[in-house]
């Protein structure tokens, strides 16, 4: 089973340990708040009271086994630069930490985090996606240029097939998947036959600016 080591408990902490056990993967949670402690005791596989910053600390837990150790311990910034550069040193091959500022981030890139990550940052960005562009129900980004899109298809697309369409030539997008609400299905790369219904959402990827051009379709 795979294995992840969650520092910090706070919200951020709290609910990404929860989400990885729910998905039935072994996780430990560590803090040096004993209150934070006992709130994820009932979701996790261990949780501990325990100091991050003391490297001997990470070597007892094992963190030098587990898939990857996530590192969320607020605003104390130079606490996460020293859990990391710990981490690193004790050859954890994934290591994500949060960061609070862009500096912060780089630094924590220099010493050795596999991935830096700005949750509140990200959130309003989507959120701020979501609000000028309210076709677009969800979105994952594949680098600076390139995402996969999941939208609500513009008006003129109804009850047209995706022959008839031309997607791909005209907008330099391709269709994924077609999700189907009623009755609830996905079709995987859809048939040109495919006609678009008023109740399907559209699974696309391409360069972010031509999916914006799709998205200005009206």
């Amino acid at each position: 089973m795979r294995n992840f080591g969650v520092i910090g408990l706070g919200s951020f902490g709290h609910f990404t340990a929860r989400f990885l056990a729910e998905r039935g993967l072994e996780v430990l949670g560590l803090d040096m708040d004993e209150l934070q402690v006992e709130r994820i005791k009932p979701y996790i596989e261990k949780a501990v009271i325990a100091d991050a910053t003391n490297k001997d600390v990470l070597e007892q837990i094992g963190v030098h086994d587990m898939d990857a150790v996530i590192v969320s311990v607020g605003d104390k910034i130079d606490m996460s630069i020293l859990i990391t550069l710990y981490l690193k040193e004790l050859k954890v091959k994934n290591i994500i930490v949060k960061a609070i500022t862009e500096d912060h981030g780089k630094i924590l890139h220099i010493i050795g985090a596999t991935e830096v990550i700005f949750p509140e940052r990200d959130v309003a960005a989507k959120i701020a996606e979501q609000l000028a562009n309210p076709n677009v129900i969800d979105t994952l980004s594949l680098g600076p240029d390139y995402s996969i899109v999941q939208l609500a298809p513009p008006e003129q697309f109804m009850h047209k097939s995706l022959r008839e369409l031309d997607i791909r030539k005209k907008y330099n997008v391709q269709v994924l998947a077609i999700k189907e609400l009623v009755p609830e299905n996905l079709i995987v790369v859809p048939p040109a036959d495919y006609t678009i219904k008023d109740s399907d959402t559209m699974l696309v990827v391409g360069r972010l600016e031509d999916i914006k051009n799709l998205e200005k379709v009206s």
